[in-house]
């Protein structure tokens, strides 16, 4: 395996977080954020990112139930809101970009879900975990070196 940089720019990682903090605080549900986070995570393979948003899920009190069979949470009956299903449809569209976009049908049903603020920053939230996925895949960067 070739040698990776662990080195990222203070001011990109200060951007970044600070992208997070407002998609989260505009979101207002600390819980949905962490379970989104989880999500895109689970599909960019990023084990550094799902440790860390694992961690603050629960400190958050989502239950480890809900986070383990979150990668099923399309067949995981009502055991996520309709809500949460809307965001986790949206977060796994925005994600994989299957179709070279995001198609309507996930789109329109988060719109029923989150009214237009809420929605501008879940694809905000999305946007920058995948880029934090990538930035940390990209590296190969390990589980286990977050600190709150």
């Amino acid at each position: 395996m070739s040698v990776r940089t662990t080195h990222l720019d203070k001011g990109v990682g200060g951007a970044m977080a600070a992208l997070s903090a407002a998609a989260k605080k505009g979101l207002g549900d600390p819980v949905l954020a962490e379970l989104v986070m989880i999500r895109a995570s689970q599909i960019n393979a990023c084990a550094f990112c799902l440790d860390m948003h694992v961690d603050i899920a629960v400190k958050n009190g989502e239950s480890v139930k809900r986070i383990a069979l979150l990668n099923a949470w399309s067949e995981a009956g009502g055991l996520y809101s309709e809500r949460e299903r809307a965001a986790l449809a949206l977060t796994e569209a925005v994600t994989v970009l299957t179709d070279g976009f995001v198609p309507d049908e996930p789109y329109e049903n988060a719109a029923k879900h989150f009214d237009e603020a809420e929605l501008a920053h879940l694809i905000a939230l999305i946007t920058v975990i995948n880029s934090w996925n990538r930035v940390m895949v990209s590296r190969r960067v390990e589980p286990g070196g977050y600190t709150p």
